[in-house]
């Protein structure tokens, strides 16, 4: 089949293989984009096997915190200079004030702006002409707990709770406030640093799992060793795996020598009761957003006529 420009340049995109390895990829595969990303991995040639989406808008995240809750959001501008103006500083400030009132995206859209009858969707608007940019409110949400305490973070913070990448972390326990939202900053940062996929191995989807061992036992056969070594090579290769994307089997941050789950454990005694990590939100500016590159798709399609 004939493989086009695009086909290319989405799965260099999700992968970072070369253009030629990936027009070889989706023709071994006819075009089956999934199926290309499996075969460019078998080939060790993927070089971003997990990679979450390019970052190719500007704007801010903007995080608001109350009593054990905290929201977070994602305004988006064209340029990063507009992203350092006072006035759009402001504006994602008080959207990040209005989702921590109305949490999910379409409420906060809907909701009114801080001091305004218009709503915070007619407030962005009008900002566009005087800003003079084009201005987006893409997402936001929320985290609460009963007892305990939801920590926010803000990577690069470039003013009070604005930056590039923001995330919260939500712990609940009957113990000491302070001391748990001492503790769930310093998870947050360790979730800025690592991105993990899930907060435990039951939450990641049985179908992405069952992906990973298929790729694990196609590589480990490539050893020509017997079966049943390969399947403890696709055991340990599993167990590798969530260590590297759930949270609490990840070693932390701050102590690579213990996981996030053993911190936790460690931790509770400064709390002073049991303390568990019900949640936890990490916004990257643009992730998933993916800006026109005009000289790239001409680089792309000259390769694919090759």
């Amino acid at each position: 089949m004939s493989i086009s420009a695009a086909q290319v340049k989405e799965l260099r995109d999700l992968t970072g293989a070369g253009m030629m390895d990936c027009k070889a990829a989706l023709t071994e595969t006819n075009g089956n984009m999934e199926e290309a990303v499996d075969w460019l991995r078998k080939k060790g040639i993927s070089k971003a096997d997990k990679k979450a989406g390019r970052t190719a808008a500007e704007g801010l995240i903007g995080v608001d915190a109350g009593v054990r809750e905290a929201a977070i959001v994602e305004v988006n501008s064209e340029t990063d200079f507009v992203a350092r103006n006072a006035a759009f500083q402001e504006i994602v400030s008080n959207v990040a004030k209005v989702a921590l009132a109305y949490g999910t995206t379409e409420a906060v859209a809907a909701a009114k702006y801080p001091g305004s009858d218009k709503s915070v969707t007619d407030t962005i608007k009008d900002a566009v002409g005087t800003i003079g940019e084009n201005l987006g409110f893409r997402r936001s949400a929320k985290l609460t707990v009963p007892h305990g305490a939801v920590a926010t973070y803000v990577h690069n913070a470039v003013a009070d709770g604005l930056g590039k990448l923001g995330v919260l972390v939500a712990i609940e326990t009957t113990g000491n406030e302070h001391a748990a939202n001492a503790f769930a900053r310093q998870v947050a940062m360790h979730v800025a640093a690592t991105n993990p996929l899930a907060l435990t191995a039951e939450q990641i989807d049985p179908a992405a799992v069952e992906r990973e061992k298929a790729i694990f036992a196609d590589q480990a056969r490539q050893t020509g060793k017997p079966e049943a070594i390969i399947e403890k090579m696709v055991e340990g290769r599993l167990r590798k795996f969530y260590e590297e994307v759930v949270l609490l089997k990840q070693a932390f941050v701050l102590n690579p020598d213990i996981t996030v789950e053993k911190a936790l454990k460690d931790a509770e005694k400064e709390i002073g009761a049991p303390a568990k990590i019900t949640a936890y939100l990490r916004f990257a500016l643009g992730e998933g957003i993916e800006k026109e590159e005009t000289d790239f798709a001409a680089e792309v399609a000259a390769a694919v006529k090759k």
